[in-house]
């Protein structure tokens, strides 16, 4: 167990200027992942202007790595100047190195916080090392997967990834964070940067927040300017004893960075709905209950998704800025052009995420005519023998106890009376 009691300042002042030095060396044995000029100019690689200022970070783990990692170089990365992609364990996925994210960090925290097992295991054995309970999955709780060795030891990464992201490449004006079910739209989070001062420190997420804790979700994706990174990456440097027992007695990486920045006086800037935590499943276009309404806001960037989702959605921006010249996509492009066109009056397996519970209704026949009869109704779904309602339509997931449906006349009027959205609504 990682004692608290090497909590002393001589301890950690060392351990800072260890880190530091691994920093320096770092930065002359680490490159970032280069795509090409040739590559980058492709047909279907839109006009990036600035992308050229920009590192994008990819976090990963061996478990999920060689499943999720290679749609990005087909797609997400395809037109991306400089990436570098972290996991718990160094190999080659298509040609394409794939970082130790541990490299440099203090080896008793490697060699003696249970959480470091798996990544001990990798680096003695290689993937010959994996276990069939490595893969082994649960539920997402409210205080994430404890039982997974893989999401425990992730939560270690995000501060070694910052001090080895500057390493890479020091002269990125922006640090884009992303995981690999995460899609960005590099067009238009480039429009919404293009708004911030990038010699000034930025830390821009998706808010969520533990104890009083205020951060960016991790697998929304996270932007973080040059400024921030250097302030986030000497506060390690100066306290890693501390933030390291921190991490340790944590759950979540991402909150425990946000902790950082703030404590080295970077606020969050709040990011939603630019920068989603959901699916196109799940996603709610015409969703009330929050600060924002996601209309006119640009769609930045997308997560959980599967490789087929990140797929689909490069294809379809590739063909609206070649065939209509459109580069920035709002949220209402998103339900015009992807969502609505898959939604009708009946789809079976399907399950439309409606949550107003009506147990009285008990027959599919009887939901849809309660839903069409009421005037705030625009789905409905019967689940497991059980009808629920829904105010605003969400396209949902395949379910085989589920029958799902939508009041296309209701959708046709909510889409009426939108907004127009005369300019993307970056929120500023």
């Amino acid at each position: 167990m990682f004692r608290r009691s090497r909590r002393i300042a001589a301890l950690s002042a060392l351990l800072g200027l260890i880190l530091l030095y691994h920093f320096y060396t770092l930065r002359s044995e680490l490159h970032p992942q280069q795509n090409d000029e040739a590559r980058r100019t492709l047909p279907e690689c839109p006009p990036l202007p600035g992308m050229e200022d920009v590192l994008v970070v990819m976090k990963t783990g061996v478990t999920e790595s060689l499943d999720k990692v290679p749609v990005h170089f087909h797609t997400t990365l395809r037109c991306v100047p400089h990436y570098v992609i972290f996991s718990d364990f160094a190999e080659e996925i298509e040609g394409v190195k794939i970082q130790d994210a541990f490299v440099g960090m203090d080896t008793t925290v490697r060699d003696t916080v249970e959480d470091f097992n798996l990544y001990n295991r990798l680096r003695e054995q290689g993937r010959a090392g994996l276990e069939s309970a490595d893969f082994a999955d649960e539920a997402n709780s409210n205080i994430g997967k404890p039982n997974n060795p893989g999401w425990k030891l992730d939560k270690w990464k995000f501060l070694p990834m910052v001090q080895q992201a500057l390493a890479y490449k020091d002269d990125a004006k922006w640090y884009v964070f992303m995981e690999a079910d995460t899609y960005f739209s590099w067009p238009t989070l480039l429009a919404w940067l293009a708004h911030f001062d990038s010699s000034e420190p930025h830390y821009i997420g998706t808010e969520t927040q533990i104890a009083d804790v205020i951060f960016a979700h991790g697998g929304s994706g996270f932007l973080v300017s040059n400024p921030a990174m250097r302030l986030a990456s000497k506060e390690y440097a100066s306290r890693t004893v501390e933030l390291n027992e921190y991490t340790d007695w944590h759950w979540a990486g991402d909150c425990v960075l946000g902790k950082v920045l703030a404590d080295a006086g970077v606020p969050l800037h709040y990011s939603w709905p630019m920068l989603q935590n959901s699916n196109l499943g799940e996603i709610d276009e015409f969703a009330t209950g929050f600060y924002r309404k996601p209309w006119c806001f640009p769609a930045v960037a997308f997560h959980h998704l599967s490789s087929r989702d990140i797929q689909d959605l490069y294809e379809y921006e590739r063909r609206r800025w070649q065939d209509v010249n459109k580069h920035i996509l709002l949220h209402r492009d998103v339900f015009k052009e992807l969502i609505y066109p898959e939604l009708s009056n009946v789809r079976d397996s399907w399950d439309n995420l409606s949550d107003q519970e009506r147990p009285d209704i008990t027959t599919f026949h009887e939901c849809q005519t309660t839903c069409a009869e009421a005037a705030n109704c625009a789905q409905f779904v019967l689940r497991a023998g059980v009808c629920f309602l829904g105010e605003t339509p969400r396209l949902g997931v395949r379910n085989p106890e589920a029958r799902s449906g939508w009041v296309l006349n209701t959708i046709d009027k909510m889409m009426e009376h939108a907004p127009r959205c005369g300019r993307p609504d970056f929120g500023l």
